[in-house]
């Protein structure tokens, strides 16, 4: 089957919705690639600072689809808050334009005007993300919802080619340096910002001016209106169209969500109050907690207002599922963290005489994405033509069962490196091919399920639950990066100091409290990292903790695809 076909075979509106979160994915991928460099070099913020920041942004920014969600379903439709949302990023990202313009002359107003930007596209992601997802799930009627893995999978598609370009365009003309000495433009980031914020504006413009014509149902009505105007015809026999939440119901879940918080809160940081002023332990103790609160309090909001034994159980398999994309996410993620420093600091990037920067490896995803999901796409329309076709968990954990294949090979590729050997790329960039796969066989597809499974009153909400299992990947991937072991740029920095690192960490040096805070000062380790109370002593034992992880989880993922599959009633 040829692209024409393919595009023939899914409504135009699909097309206009891969636009629109193209330009969305350019903007903010764009501006998550110069962002923490922008923060340490212009606005002098320190580094673990910068990182904890960007680590905080990016889970919140999974988090407020919950509400974008909710407010869309119940209040102004899909339509008002792509719209909604797609203004306010443009808006964000114009601030942070505005920071970068004026860091050089007030520094404190440089920075208002960042956390002004940062709050804005936060909330601006919440209304936009799980609303353009559901808007693809809606374009199809309810006999052609078999089509939504390979729709979702070419929407995809329009997602990571957002991604590559933006990752590409917004550090070219952001994060420049002088060819003759090396140094950075300390004032060219805005450039990078400005290139986002008309992204946002191109996108979200693009969605206007064509939702009327091609965002419609094959009758020609409009999809992701008013939910008071919502049509019987989109809902399955007997479901209620709009969404209703009994105060009764509302008021448990709050209640839920705050009994949650704290005791999440006490496991992570040990105390339930809040007297640590150290960003770090902020950021861990409350959005953390946050995160894990709300995904199980709005389950049991969700459940109560479930009205069949069909739709509740159809939630259930969305929230077992979004359970175990936890781990996918917390092993795909190590992109941004522990790959890419083993990519600054044990890996030979040359590549035919050019030597690739180390933020640049983990384009190889966005690329191999690209070439990947029309394939993909056609591979899903295949085999359901043949009845072959999995059911949507098994291609789930086959998704894990990739991830985990590829930190099995990276594993075994770094066991003898030792702490000066370096890896070659072409390993990095396998790895980076395999976890696609996993990706293509899990993401979309998990998008797709909710589409499918989702009762269409709460289908916005439900995709806000989806996400929040992507924040929840996050921090965890976040507190595993931080178990990575000491790598070779660390040795050589003991090295200097007159100290072998490796004999420090193996306790055969006994350190002064003077040497303790010098390694401190030099961010140097004196001991090793654990997971689960094993200590971590190479990169070998790193990345088997992702093989194990992923590896069990993908196991118990297939073992229980049959019963799920029963418990999503005939859809696949």
């Amino acid at each position: 089957m040829s692209e024409a076909a393919v595009k023939k075979s899914h409504p135009k509106g699909l097309w206009v919705l891969f636009g629109t979160e193209m330009w969305e994915r350019f903007n903010f991928y764009g501006m998550r690639a110069i962002l923490t460099l922008f923060m340490v070099n212009s606005l002098l913020i320190k580094e673990a600072d910068a990182a904890i920041i960007y680590g905080g942004f990016l889970a919140l920014c999974y988090l407020t689809p919950l509400l974008g969600g909710f407010i869309s379903d119940k209040y102004i439709g899909n339509r008002y808050s792509i719209m909604l949302g797609g203004t306010l990023m443009a808006i964000g990202q114009f601030l942070l334009f505005i920071s970068a313009s004026t860091f050089d002359s007030s520094i404190g107003t440089a920075k208002i005007f960042m956390w002004s930007a940062l709050f804005i596209i936060i909330f601006g992601n919440g209304f936009f993300k799980p609303n353009i997802s559901s808007m693809v799930g809606s374009l199809y009627p309810k006999q052609e919802k078999n089509k939504l893995d390979s729709a979702f999978t070419i929407f995809y598609m329009g997602i990571n080619i957002g991604a590559f370009l933006g990752q590409f365009i917004c550090p070219w003309v952001g994060d420049v340096k002088d060819a003759e000495t090396g140094v950075r433009d300390i004032f060219a980031f805005k450039w990078g910002f400005l290139a986002a914020s008309i992204a946002m504006v191109i996108g979200t413009i693009t969605f206007f001016i064509l939702k009327n014509k091609y965002v419609v149902t094959p009758e020609g009505r409009p999809i992701g209106g008013l939910p008071k105007h919502n049509d019987a015809n989109d809902f399955e026999e007997g479901e209620t169209q709009t969404a209703h939440f009994k105060s009764s119901a509302m008021g448990a879940a709050v209640g839920i969500f705050a009994v949650l918080f704290f005791v999440f809160r006490y496991l992570l940081v040990g105390e339930f109050g809040f007297s640590s002023v150290e960003m770090g332990q902020l950021i861990k103790g409350i959005i953390y907690p946050f995160i894990y609160s709300a995904g199980i309090s709005l389950a049991y909001l969700i459940m109560s207002s479930a009205e069949t034994k069909v739709e509740r159980q159809r939630i259930w398999v969305i929230y077992i599922v979004s359970f175990f994309i936890i781990f996918f996410w917390a092993a795909f993620e190590q992109a941004g963290s522990s790959l890419t420093f083993i990519a600054d600091n044990q890996t030979d990037r040359n590549i035919f005489g050019w030597n690739m920067p180390p933020s640049m490896v983990q384009i190889f995803n966005g690329v191999f994405v690209v070439m990947m999901a029309l394939p993909f796409s056609l591979l899903w329309d295949k085999l359901r033509a043949s009845g072959k076709e999995p059911v949507s968990p098994l291609k789930q954990a086959f998704g894990l069962a990739f991830i985990a294949l590829s930190y099995f090979i990276i594993a075994h590729n770094v066991k003898d490196l030792g702490n000066s050997g370096l890896l070659a790329i072409k390993w990095l960039m396998l790895l980076y091919f395999i976890q696609t796969l996993g990706e293509l066989c899990l993401s979309p597809i998990g998008l797709s399920l909710v589409g499918k499974l989702a009762p269409k009153r709460f289908a916005s909400l439900l995709y806000g639950v989806f996400f929040i299992s992507n924040a929840a990947g996050y921090a965890l991937a976040g507190s595993l990066g931080a178990i990575i072991p000491a790598t070779g740029d660390k040795f050589e920095k003991a090295e200097k100091l007159g100290f072998n690192l490796q004999d420090v960490l193996d306790k055969k040096v006994t350190l002064t409290p003077d040497q303790i805070a010098l390694f401190e000062k030099e961010q140097l380790p004196i001991s090793n990292t654990s997971f689960a109370g094993f200590e971590i002593h190479n990169l070998y034992e790193f990345f088997m903790v992702f093989v194990v992880l992923c590896g069990i989880a993908a196991i118990i993922l297939a073992v229980l695809s049959p019963r799920l599959k029963k418990m999503m009633h005939g859809i696949t």
